[in-house]
């Protein structure tokens, strides 16, 4: 009896024994792996994938929406309150400078103008009269048939008659005038609006007859940010063609930068720039809305990376560069300019391989390794007629015993 209690006694001692060491071999692995885990750069090479930086000359291009405006826009009026006599033109149709629009009724302006005509010559025949009575009173005063004094009252008359004649002629020039308010004519070439008037209407100054636009060429006004003004002055000194986006056209409209406004509108940081295109097939409208692009500078020789490298930190922008030996290392970078899927920066040079994605498992000074795409196997289509492939060895079909042998074994049993 005591010695089978000695026995069990001494079994249960081994097993606790082996049951220790093994904690304690474990413990020890645990410690090594977490203290190989917590040391930088340990662990598995992150898996990511590498782009090479580019050096290439790299257009600072201006990319906003604008309006189409009209270069010349005159709105037409009537100059006194008349009746119209006669329309000339339709509405929408395309006018030369000069062309006759409106005729009013002239005919008190006719009357006006004859009348001062007809003041005129009177007057100038009175003042032909008093030449011919002045010069023969200097014949007699120089023979002394009359007295000096006779003489200077027929040269006063005389002169009083000439003014006369001066205000004649101006009133015969102000019924002329008058008189051509009574034509209305295009001032400038372009398309005649919406006509409202008709013959027999009553006008006056108050009231617009029609609306003349000029179509080509035509101006597009578009804003730029006022970090772009400086670029955008030497742009406009250097005429840099300017494209506009017309919904539509398949081809951009090209056109010359003319004119940067002289004050940034304050509330929103932007100045108003405008360039001029040649419209003769009438591709852009007054108020239509247009796409603008613009170039005002290029940089030359610049570095070039992926969009997707960059990582904005609290302590500015970085890139993970990857060396020769596939470490990875954190660079501070500063990116000057944006433009689609690509980034201007400098602190990295030409021909540099940075990580473009997986960057989230990237640890300064730890390895990686580059994302490569795997080829993908051929799947042979199944042929209509051919039997179904059997299951495959360890799927749960090959090891399912069928109905049968169950049978059979249940039998045996």
């Amino acid at each position: 009896m005591k010695k089978n209690l000695v026995l069990a006694l001494s079994g249960v001692l081994v097993v606790a024994v082996a049951a220790g060491s093994w904690w304690w071999s474990g413990a020890k692995t645990r410690s090594a792996a977490a203290t190989q885990a917590a040391a930088p750069g340990a662990g598995a090479p992150a898996l990511v994938t590498l782009a090479a930086a580019q050096r290439q000359n790299v257009p600072v291009t201006v990319q906003v929406n604008g309006s189409v405006v009209s270069l010349n826009s005159v709105d037409l009026r009537p100059q006194v309150t008349n009746t119209v006599r006669e329309v000339h033109v339709k509405e929408g149709q395309f006018v030369k400078a000069g062309q006759l629009l409106f005729t009013l009724d002239d005919r008190p302006d006719q009357a006006n103008l004859a009348k001062a005509r007809a003041q005129q010559q009177r007057d100038e025949a009175m003042l032909a009269d008093l030449e011919r009575q002045y010069k023969r009173s200097q014949d007699l005063v120089a023979q002394n048939f009359i007295a000096k004094s006779a003489a200077d009252a027929t040269l006063s008359q005389l002169e009083a008659q000439r003014a006369a004649v001066a205000a004649d002629r101006a009133a015969v020039q102000s019924a002329q005038v008058a008189l051509g308010y009574a034509t209305l004519k295009a001032p400038i070439a372009g398309r005649i609006g919406a006509v409202n008037i008709y013959p027999g209407t009553l006008v006056q100054p108050s009231l617009s007859l029609v609306t003349i636009t000029q179509l080509d060429p035509i101006a597009v006004s578009f804003p730029v940010p006022e970090g772009k003004l400086q670029d955008l002055l030497q742009a406009a000194r250097e005429h840099t063609p300017v494209e506009a986006v017309v919904a539509g056209r398949r081809a951009p409209l090209k056109g010359t930068l003319s004119f940067v406004d002289n004050t940034v509108d304050p509330l929103i940081g932007t100045v108003r720039a405008k360039a001029v295109f040649d419209n003769a097939d009438q591709a852009l409208w007054p108020g239509q809305f247009v796409e603008t692009r613009v170039t005002v500078r290029t940089i030359d020789g610049a570095t070039v990376l992926p969009a997707s490298a960059l990582m904005m930190l609290a302590d500015g922008n970085s890139v993970y560069v990857v060396d020769a030996e596939r470490k990875a290392a954190r660079r501070k970078v500063q990116a000057i300019y944006n433009f689609g899927t690509q980034v201007v920066v400098k602190g990295v040079e030409p021909g540099e391989q940075v990580v473009t994605e997986g960057k989230q498992n990237v640890r300064p000074g730890g390895k990686v390794r580059i994302d490569a795409p795997q080829a993908q196997p051929d799947k042979q289509p199944q042929q209509p007629g051919n039997a179904a492939p059997g299951p495959s060895p360890g799927s749960a079909a090959s090891v399912a015993p069928t109905s049968a042998s169950v049978v059979a074994d249940r039998e045996r049993t």
